[in-house]
C-alpha cells in the first residue's frame, strides 16, 4: 500500500501527471463507482485474475482519496486504515470481545446495534442508504429498513393498471424481497442476457 501511495503522491506532486493533479474528490465519484461495478461483474463472472486486477483499481481510488485528503490536510492514509480496522473490531464482539452470536442474524442484528450507537446525530432512514447505489439497490435497502411489507404479483399489477410505473417498480423490489431475490442482480442478470 506504501509503495501505491508513493505512485499516487508522484503522479501529484511536481512534475507529475496534469490529470491525475488536477482530480478532486467530486471529480473522482464516477470512477469509484465505475471500478466497483467493475469488479462485481468479476465476481459475477467468476474471473479471478480480472477480479484481482479490478480490485487493484478499487485499492487506487481509495489510494487517490487518501492522497488528495493529505495535500489538503483533511485525513490520512493510515486513519482510513484505522478507522476501519477499529470499526471492525468493535462490531464483531462475537470475535474479538464476550459477546455471544452464534449465527448470521444474531451478528447482523448486533452489528446494526452497535451501528445505531455509533451514530453521532440522528439520521433519517434515508440518509442510512447510500443515494449513490443504484435505484433498484436504494430501494432493496431502503425498503429493508422502512419495514415495508412484500407485495404480490397482483398489487404490482394494480400499480401497472393505475399507470404509476414508479409504483410498480417499487412494488416489485418488494416481490423480489419476498421471493429472496435481490433486484438490482436480477435486473444486471438480464442485461447480460440482451447482451
Amino acid at each position: 500500500m506504501e509503495r501505491l501511495l508513493e505512485v499516487m503522491r508522484r503522479l501529484r506532486g511536481p512534475g507529475g501527471c496534469p490529470w491525475d493533479k488536477e482530480q478532486t474528490h467530486l471529480s473522482l465519484r464516477p470512477y469509484m463507482l465505475e471500478e466497483a461495478a467493475e469488479a462485481v461483474d468479476a465476481m459475477t463472472a467468476g474471473d479471478m485474475p480480472h477480479l484481482a486486477e479490478e480490485l487493484g483499481d478499487v485499492l487506487l481510488q481509495v489510494a487517490f482519496h487518501s492522497v488528495i485528503a493529505e495535500e489538503a490536510g483533511s485525513f490520512t492514509y493510515p486513519q482510513v486504515e484505522r478507522l476501519i480496522v477499529d470499526k471492525l473490531i468493535r462490531r464483531h464482539p462475537h470475535v474479538f470481545g464476550d459477546v455471544q452470536a452464534d449465527t448470521p442474524e444474531q451478528v447482523a442484528a448486533n452489528w446494526q446495534a452497535i451501528k445505531a450507537k455509533e451514530s453521532k446525530a440522528p439520521r433519517s432512514i434515508c440518509d442510512e442508504v447510500p443515494r449513490s447505489l443504484g435505484a433498484l439497490a436504494r430501494a432493496t435497502e431502503l425498503q429493508k429498513k422502512l419495514g415495508t411489507p412484500a407485495s404480490s404479483e397482483a398489487e404490482v399489477i394494480e400499480a401497472l393498471h393505475q399507470g404509476d410505473l414508479a409504483e410498480a417498480l417499487w412494488r416489485m423490489v418488494a416481490l423480489c424481497r419476498r421471493e429472496q431475490a435481490h433486484p438490482e442482480i436480477l435486473l444486471r442478470e438480464r442485461c447480460e442476457k440482451a447482451c
